[in-house]
Parts: C-alpha cells; sequence; structure tokens
C-alpha cells in the first residue's frame, strides 16, 4: 500500500489500515463522493483495527461541502441513564475503573454519525447502497483478515487486563492465545450485524432489532446504559471552532473534543514568526503554545451543555495575542495540564467536486472498556473512564451528559486555494501532532509524505505511554536535543526510530486545480490510494 498518493482527479483517500484505503478507494472508483468513501472506510477499519475503533465507540466528522459550507457531525454517547457517582461508590469506587462493564457507561455513538453522514452524501448527489458502502467491512469480519502488527502488539499488551473482561478473550483470542501477526481473524457476531444493519438501516442500531440485543447483553453483563439510552441517541450538526492565521483559516471540532486547543496552538504559534523549521524555535515554540493551549483546556471543555462561558474570547486576537507574547522563548514553561491516554483512527477523503472529509473514529483505550457483546459482537469504548466522581469537577458523572473527548478532527482552507484535512491517533498527542504536521507541510513547504516521515515529539502522556515529560524520536538532531534540555524541558529520547506512541498521521489535500494529494503514516499499516 503507497503511503503517498498524488495528482488524482476524481479523488484520493488516506487511512491507518490498507484494507480502509482500498474500500474507500473502491468506492470513488465506483463514482461515490468522498463522504460515501469514508462511510465505507469508517465501517472497514472498525472491523480490521478492533484494538483501535469499533462500531462501540464514537466519531467526529469535518465536512466542507463543494459549496465551501463547513459542518461539524458530531457523534458522541452520553452517559447511561444508570451511570450515577452513587454505583460506582457503592462499588467500591473512588474512580471510574477504565475496563469492566462498569467502563461501558456510555452509548456508542459513531453510528448515529454514519446516519448523518450518509444523508450528507445524498445531499450531494450521493447514489451508492448503503449495503454496497458496507460491503468490504462485511467481508473482512465474515471470511476474515490478516491481523496487522498494530493488533498484535496491542493484543499482547493488554491481555493480562483484559481477558476476564466479559466477551474479550472469546473474541480476540485465537486458541487462547493472542493472535499473530498475518494469521486470520474472524468476527462472525459483528459481520451479522453489520450485514444486518445494510439490510434494515443504520438506525437499527438504536432502534431496531440490533439495539434490542444490544440492550440485553448491557444488562446482562451490568453496564449502567439501557435500551432506553440507546433510542434517545443521535448525533447533531454544529457549527465547527474556526481561527484565522496567515496561512487560512483553521477549523475544529466544538466541544467535548478539545478542538480548541488544537485550533489554539496554530494560533499562538503563527503568531511567533518561526521562519524555519526543525531549529530548537519551531520545536520549543510548540511545545510552549502546546503547554498553553492545553491549560485552557482543562479549564472549559465539558459538555457543551454545561460550559462555564463561551468559548470565542479564547480564538480572539487581543487573548492569542497575549498568550503568545508569554511565551519564553528562551526556556521550558512549567507543565501541568492534565493528560488523557487514547487510542483513535483519524481517516481523510477528498472528491474531484471540492467535498473534503476529516473523519476521527474511536473507543478511547485501547480495545475500549474490553466488554464485547455476545450477540452483536460490539465492542463498548470506554469514553465515559473521563468523567470524574468529583461533584466539584468541570467534567463530573451523570446520567445523559457527554464525556470529555480527546479528538480532534482538523480541516484547513489554505489562502492559496487548497483544502486540507488531517488528524491522526494519540491522547494528547494529536493536537501536537496536528500543529507539527501543518507546520511542516504548510508554513515551512515540506512535501506531505516527507512530513509525516519527519521525527516527532509529544509531552504529556498519550496512547501507549505512562510519562508526562517532553518524548521525542531517536531521530531528532542531537544538537537540539541538547538545546531543549538546557532550556529546562524533561527530555526523554525513545529508543525507536517510529514509534507508535507518536501517533498514526495523515492528511488529504485538494489542490486549486480539483486534483487531489493523500498521505499516512509509516508508523501505521495503511497509507493512500487515489482514482
Amino acid at each position: 500500500m503507497d503511503l503517498h498518493t498524488a495528482g488524482h482527479r476524481r479523488g484520493v483517500v488516506a487511512a491507518p489500515h490498507a484494507a480502509a484505503v482500498e474500500a474507500g478507494r473502491a468506492v470513488l472508483a465506483e463514482g461515490g463522493n468522498a463522504i460515501e468513501a469514508m462511510l465505507a472506510m469508517a465501517a472497514t477499519i472498525a472491523v480490521v483495527y478492533p484494538h483501535m475503533n469499533q462500531v462501540g465507540g464514537d466519531g467526529f466528522w469535518l465536512v466542507r461541502e463543494p459549496s465551501g459550507k463547513i459542518r461539524a457531525l458530531m457523534a458522541a454517547g452520553a452517559a447511561g441513564s444508570l451511570a450515577t457517582p452513587e454505583l460506582y461508590r457503592k462499588a467500591g469506587y473512588d474512580a471510574i475503573p477504565p475496563r469492566s462493564p462498569l467502563a461501558a457507561l456510555t452509548v456508542p455513538g459513531a453510528i448515529a454519525g454514519w446516519l448523518l453522514a450518509l444523508d450528507a452524501a445524498k445531499a450531494q448527489g450521493g447514489r451508492l447502497p448503503l449495503a454496497d458502502l458496507l460491503a468490504a467491512a462485511i467481508l473482512h469480519a465474515r471470511d476474515g483478515f490478516a491481523v496487522s502488527r498494530s493488533l498484535a502488539t496491542c493484543t499482547r499488551a493488554s491481555i493480562a487486563e483484559l481477558q476476564q473482561v466479559p466477551g474479550f478473550a472469546q473474541t480476540f483470542l485465537i486458541d487462547g492465545k493472542p493472535p499473530a501477526e498475518r494469521a486470520i481473524f474472524r468476527q462472525g457476531a459483528l459481520a451479522a450485524t453489520l450485514d444486518h444493519l445494510a439490510q434494515a438501516g443504520l438506525d437499527d442500531f438504536y432502534r431496531g432489532d440490533v439495539g434490542r440485543e444490544i440492550a440485553a447483553d448491557l444488562e446482562r453483563i451490568g453496564s449502567p446504559v439501557t435500551r432506553a439510552d440507546l433510542e434517545a441517541c443521535h448525533a447533531s450538526v454544529a457549527e465547527p471552532l474556526s481561527v484565522a492565521i496567515g496561512a487560512g483559516t483553521l477549523y475544529n471540532t466544538p466541544p467535548p473534543t478539545p478542538g480548541l486547543a488544537a485550533l489554539m496552538i496554530l494560533a499562538l504559534f503563527d503568531r511567533l514568526g518561526v521562519t524555519e523549521a526543525e531549529g530548537f524555535d519551531h520545536v520549543h515554540g510548540l511545545i510552549e503554545a502546546t503547554k498553553r493551549a492545553m491549560a485552557v483546556r482543562d479549564r472549559v471543555i465539558t459538555d457543551p451543555a454545561r460550559l462555564p462561558h463561551p468559548l470565542d474570547r479564547y480564538l480572539s486576537g487581543g487573548f492569542l495575542d497575549g498568550e503568545a507574547q508569554n511565551i519564553d522563548r528562551r526556556k521550558a514553561s512549567p507543565w501541568q495540564a492534565g493528560s488523557s491516554a487514547g487510542d483513535t483512527i483519524w481517516m481523510g477523503a477528498a472528491d474531484g467536486a471540492g467535498c473534503v472529509v476529516s473523519y476521527i473514529q474511536s473507543l478511547y483505550w485501547e480495545f475500549g472498556s474490553g466488554c464485547v457483546l455476545p450477540r452483536t459482537g460490539v465492542l463498548m469504548q470506554n469514553r465515559g473512564t473521563s468523567f470524574s466522581l468529583d461533584p466539584r469537577a468541570l467534567n463530573v458523572l451523570e446520567p445523559g451528559h457527554l464525556p470529555l473527548h480527546t479528538l480532534t478532527p482538523a480541516l484547513a482552507v489554505l489562502r492559496d486555494g487548497r483544502v486540507m484535512a488531517y488528524g491522526t491517533m494519540g491522547g494528547d498527542a494529536q493536537p501536537q501532532i496536528q500543529a507539527a504536521l501543518f507546520t511542516r507541510h504548510v508554513f515551512y513547504r515540506v512535501p506531505l509524505d516527507q512530513t509525516l516521515d519527519r521525527p516527532r515529539w509529544l509531552i504529556g502522556r498519550t496512547w501507549g505511554s505512562p510519562h508526562g515529560n517532553l518524548m521525542l524520536e531517536g531521530r531528532f538532531d542531537g544538537h537540539l536535543i541538547d538545546r531543549l534540555a538546557a532550556a529546562g524541558h524533561d527530555v526523554s529520547v525513545l529508543a525507536e526510530p517510529y514509534a507508535e506512541t507518536m501517533g498514526h498521521a495523515g492528511a488529504v489535500v485538494r489542490h486549486p486545480d480539483g486534483t487531489c494529494e493523500g498521505a499516512h503514516d509509516p508508523r501505521a499499516d495503511g497509507g493512500a490510494a487515489g482514482v
């Protein structure tokens, strides 16, 4: 599978798994639009990359329509009606456990987002039947697929924690052992669920036969999510957050995602006027911008119905100017922001008509709650563990409320006419990796494939890492590493030259002449393809 592709007039896709790339390319080849391609990719990646995402998780879309209108499709599931702080305290917990049925406390929102996306695809002239869009996913679930390196590694690392969680061993172990890389892996129950949805419609997941089976299994294992919670689940269309910088206008998703932080990082860095890539000013400047943006995130991002005040002030010129002026260009500031681990997939698609899609789908931690529902094969997320049981907390647990997310699909409309969708997996690393990707490619004109290949850094704990210091891949210049340490950064150099900790990033770009370009991360198992 190619990691980079350019010059395609009908469209291009990028994803972290080759099967998802092929599913999207095939839809474009059949005349489908970018949203239809993304639906096929979303279903396929849920099957072949189940440690990173599944239909039991959430998803967020940014869709740039050919008209130029940009919409956010928000598909986050709310806490179940039985999910109260008292439930957990009576069970002996001071915090929500990350695994087990009590970790499966929010409704899966992803398929509600697929429903909205399907309507959006039809509004743009999409004509492909749902059965065609789900066909590749059904095939891979029923007949099997070759286990990726990432899935094999993650299953081995998770078995001790998850093998006693309901449904995990029966689904993800082969003869009682983690699957080997390239072993053929099948998910019969999930195949049957997707096949049923292809015929009955996606709404059946919540308010039909599939929803009834999901609810029965959730009740049996002791999850706080009920049938009524499933029936009440709907995704919504929202205005994205945006900020103008010198290169163009940046867009990201509103709360409960930290899209605000992703926008702030780039807006603050833009004000620093750094002229060269890869040097101390570039890396240090983005790190310090990250610290300020994440501190704001921790103070204000929550369920959109509970925001302490409007977010406009944090993207205003006056506020951003003041924050940028307070960045010390020579020394590291203290790092005290909270941190979140998280597995995720990001995928992008663009078509010749001008539709560009940035999409992210997730279970939160690898394998989410670990609970697989036997009648449907649905793997339930553990996104609700980001709630707090402290009644004074900003993100306190309450039934019906949305949990804090780490998911941040990004999109930019550039002054030179390009439209760029980009993103990554990686918990707190997502806004940071986005900023490295965007500045390298847009500010400093590094080709897209080289941008994704270059070494990365992150500050704070993320997927696959328990640490909270500044981590760098070992391919950075030693002099730069020494300068960062001398400036007061708590530096840790990773042994891996391409560390999965640094995310699975990708991007698609539609150029002003209508041609499309895409690229994906050498750290993942996918690539890009176009027609």
